[in-house]
């Protein structure tokens, strides 16, 4: 079997039956599965992720994933299994880099909520470090790469594959800007900025949208699972809990947010979760341009500054929903009492963008 890599022994405020779910599992799958269910697999914990719960179920000849949502109080709407797993099958026949789903369970007795299963997609995940050497060759090959699959998705026809009515049809920046900024009071701790100065900017500013099309919503280097044997080939892409259907350009600004640059400041550097800064690696700009190109889209600088400014915003909220559980004692993972300072980050990174 291949290496894992990101995977470590399971927190034990995320422990769960595993007894309980492999039963079901054997009771539960396409009987092509029998065999590679047998015996007690050995569970680790993916670390990568900071929202829902994945794990490796490891049995002697089959690699497995198993993803459910965190114990604690939940952001409405967040954490919906069904939802996840259903775009990921939906998605299958019509675009090669979702891993194939295994079964989904919505019967609260066997692990006290939603969970589903899915093959592990084989591959080398880009963490804030390259687990590989990239000249800088490759890793702007790497860089139009996820251009070509982002753009692969956005063009994908939600009715040919069932997902036309996964979204809620026009009004989608609008949507997200009182839906974000709603979501950040909500989540809002003592000595955390209020944000305000950003919500007012982008409610100001929101263009109408552009098309409605398939977005990830999380689309991000350490989300990518990249060919063992060419780093600048994407073989698979995971965390969908936030796909939808809605205006792409937003996706773009949201993948964005992750994007630091070599050139950034040394206070957004510190924030750097991918290796975006490496030689070779396309700027920000250079990114929306090749989109834009590809999607024959052309955008205004004011244009462009939004979905910079909303993609920044978004990560914050983000970050600040995390703070919020660890803050509040719903988790004792230390691991999230960054997220705390990632925020302030963030807000003096929106505050020099919107200046």
């Amino acid at each position: 079997m291949s290496v894992v890599t990101g995977a470590k022994p399971v927190r034990a405020e995320d422990a769960f039956d595993v007894e309980a779910a492999v039963a079901w599992l054997r009771s539960n799958t396409d009987p092509r599965y029998a065999v590679g269910l047998a015996g007690v697999p050995e569970v680790l914990q993916f670390s990568g992720g900071a929202s829902n719960l994945t794990y490796l179920l490891r049995f002697a000849d089959l690699d497995l994933v198993l993803r459910r949502g965190p114990s604690g109080t939940k952001a409405k709407g967040a954490h919906d299994m069904g939802r996840e797993h259903r775009i990921q099958a939906a998605l299958a026949p019509v675009f090669p880099y979702v891993a194939t789903m295994v079964a989904f369970c919505d019967d609260p007795a066997v692990l006290g909520g939603d969970f589903y299963v899915m093959e592990r997609l084989v591959g080398t995940v880009p963490r804030r470090e390259m687990p590989v050497e990239l000249s800088p060759s490759q890793a702007s090959s790497l860089c139009e790469t996820m251009l070509d699959v982002l753009v692969e998705l956005h063009t994908v026809d939600p009715g040919a594959c069932g997902l036309d009515t996964l979204g809620k049809g026009e009004g989608y920046v609008r949507r997200q800007v009182e839906g974000w900024s709603a979501r950040y009071r909500r989540a809002h701790t003592s000595g955390q900025p209020d944000l305000e100065h950003a919500m007012s900017w982008l409610d100001e500013h929101q263009p109408a949208d552009v098309r409605s099309g398939v977005i990830h919503n999380d689309y991000k280097l350490d989300n990518l699972v990249l060919a063992e044997d060419d780093p600048t080939r994407i073989v698979g892409i995971f965390d969908w809990e936030m796909a939808t259907i809605g205006d792409p350009l937003m996706d773009l600004g949201a993948a964005l947010a992750y994007w630091i640059q070599a050139d950034d400041d040394e206070d957004f550097q510190a924030f750097r979760r991918v290796p975006t800064h490496l030689p070779g690696m396309l700027t920000r700009d250079q990114m929306i341009e090749g989109y834009c190109q590809r999607m024959g889209a052309d955008l205004t600088p004011r244009q462009t500054l939004f979905y910079q400014a909303y993609g920044v915003f978004r990560l914050a909220v983000i970050a600040q929903q995390i703070y919020y559980r660890y803050a509040n004692g719903q988790t004792t993972n230390e691991a999230y009492a960054v997220f705390g300072p990632a925020v302030q980050i963030l807000d003096r990174r929106l505050r020099k963008l919107l200046a």
